[in-house]
């Protein structure tokens, strides 16, 4: 009997580097179709205030030009269109991008390299993806290139909660629970390896200056809903 193989973010250690990108890219591939149904219940809906909270706070005027990076599905894109914005769509998994329906021009591109010229857009969010990128810095500085002065950028990913009872129950819950129910309704090698991945982010501070660093001012950080979920927003 030959065993599956292994898949390549199903592992102890996280991957690092090329590996680590390949294995996002294949990962999102395969549990694109039911995205949006397994956010919506492991975190009760709370994702959609999350993403409401994230596109108000850029504070940009009506029909001012968003790129949303690493968009999946468009929920975020969908927002900005319901807040008066014009959205793009920008990812480099073709699975979930095949699964968007939020109406956004689409495009399949490393957002570490966006085909996008020199202070073209007048804001950029990005949600639940920092963690994925295999360098921040570079990420921060095409941000930096792409977004005119005076634009915004609202980014958004998971936290750890700085109480330690919410910590304590956040950490079963996302250990336990998730994968679980990942492997019941998607993939669960693939829900298993998302809630150990908030290991990849630095603390808020080191976030926060790197932003800093790649050009932005007026950094702030908010933790919402007790620190499961963390907002980093910058102006160009």
């Amino acid at each position: 009997m030959v065993e599956p193989q292994r898949k390549s973010w199903d592992v102890d250690q996280l991957p690092t580097g090329d590996t680590k990108a390949h294995a996002v890219r294949e990962m999102f591939d395969t549990i694109a179709p039911r995205y949006d149904l397994v956010n919506r219940i492991m975190t009760f809906r709370l994702d959609v205030r999350w993403r409401r909270r994230a596109v108000s706070d850029l504070r940009l005027p009506v029909g001012a030009i968003v790129a949303d990076l690493a968009s999946g599905t468009g929920d975020l894109c969908a927002e900005l269109r319901r807040q008066g914005l014009v959205p793009l769509s920008f990812d480099f998994s073709f699975g979930m991008l095949a699964n968007d329906t939020s109406g956004a021009p689409r495009t399949q591109s490393d957002v570490l390299c966006l085909p996008v010229r020199d202070a073209s857009l007048d804001g950029v969010t990005c949600g639940f993806a920092l963690r994925n990128l295999v360098e921040l810095p570079a990420f921060f500085k095409e941000l930096a290139r792409v977004v005119r002065p005076g634009g915004r950028v609202a980014l958004l990913d998971v936290s750890v909660p700085t109480n330690p009872f919410v910590r304590a129950g956040n950490s079963l819950y996302f250990g336990r629970f998730v994968p679980w129910l990942g492997g019941l309704l998607s993939d669960r090698a693939a829900y298993g390896y998302l809630p150990r991945s908030v290991s990849y982010l630095p603390p808020a501070a080191e976030l926060s200056q790197m932003l800093r660093t790649a050009g932005f001012r007026n950094v702030t950080h908010h933790q919402l809903s007790g620190g499961l979920t963390q907002l980093l927003l910058g102006t160009r």
